[in-house]
């Protein structure tokens, strides 16, 4: 029987950070710290894990589904992944967690995974565990850390945020279906054959039947349109604009304006209540 200390990281700000807090706060820990990688990634998350290695002065070991995305699209008979069957969380992510912990479990070890929930986040609820010996912890909350000081350990730490945060609010796969739709025109800009291959798993999902679409309501030819471009535009600014003048100015905090902040301009009805997994 040994004590293992497990911390997953999403390629997001949250996990990174708990993982600097823990590094600076609990150097006794060995902490194997492991990402799920679906092969989907934006390769902003690869950099910035590269980034976070060196930091952390250790490897992030990467588990790998046995599966990937188009074979378990197959599975659940081409229809695309989306809010009301989340099925990519459950078999390219999950899974594999489970997959790497139960040999530790079954051989008597006792687990303790840390999850990077934030005090300011008493809705989040972390992963639920069914093993007596595999325990789930929440520091920040513990240590009442919310988002400004997540953002504090970043920046101080040198790690810093990740680079995709210049134009999308979470990290996950680049065809995330909780992207929202001014995110599904800056992938296009971006990252136009990662757009082009989600718009293709789009197609073949639809002439299967699918009821989904990756953005809600209309397809990515859709919304590629430059008309439609334009106007995904001027109506994020101008939610943007409407935004600003209902925070409050805090001199002793400046706030930094970033795309991250898109989650509160749209809510839950798009790109909202994102996976937990995924994204933190």
């Amino acid at each position: 029987m040994a004590e293992r200390h497990v911390l997953g990281l999403s390629g997001g700000k949250d996990s990174a950070a708990l993982a600097v807090y823990m590094r600076q706060t609990h150097p006794e820990l060995d902490i194997d710290y492991f990402f799920t990688d679906t092969g989907e990634e934006l390769p902003e998350v690869y950099e910035f894990l590269g980034r976070l290695e060196g930091y952390l002065g250790k490897p992030i070991l990467r588990l790998n589904p046995r599966r990937d995305f188009k074979f378990w699209l197959k599975e659940y008979n081409n229809y695309l992944p989306s809010a009301q069957t989340r099925w990519c969380t459950r078999m390219l992510k999950l899974k594999p967690f489970e997959q790497w912990v139960t040999p530790m479990l079954k051989s008597g070890d006792k687990v303790t995974s840390y999850v990077a929930i934030r005090a300011d986040e008493d809705y989040r609820e972390g992963y639920s565990s069914k093993q007596y010996n595999l325990l789930i912890k929440l520091p920040f909350r513990e240590a009442g850390i919310d988002k400004a000081g997540v953002m504090d350990i970043l920046e101080s730490s040198g790690v810093g945020y990740p680079s995709y945060y210049e134009w999308r609010s979470r990290s996950g796969c680049t065809f995330c279906f909780f992207q929202q739709k001014i995110e599904w025109v800056r992938l296009k800009e971006r990252h136009p054959d990662d757009f082009d291959a989600a718009k293709a798993l789009e197609k073949d999902a639809l002439e299967h039947g699918s009821p989904f679409t990756w953005s809600k309501g209309e397809s990515l030819s859709e919304l590629e349109q430059p008309e439609r471009i334009s106007e995904i535009k001027a109506e994020y600014e101008a939610r943007s604009a409407r935004l600003r003048k209902r925070i409050p100015s805090n001199p002793l905090r400046p706030t930094k304006e970033s795309p991250e902040d898109i989650d509160d301009v749209y809510g839950d009805d798009e790109g909202g209540g994102s996976c937990l997994i995924c994204h933190k």
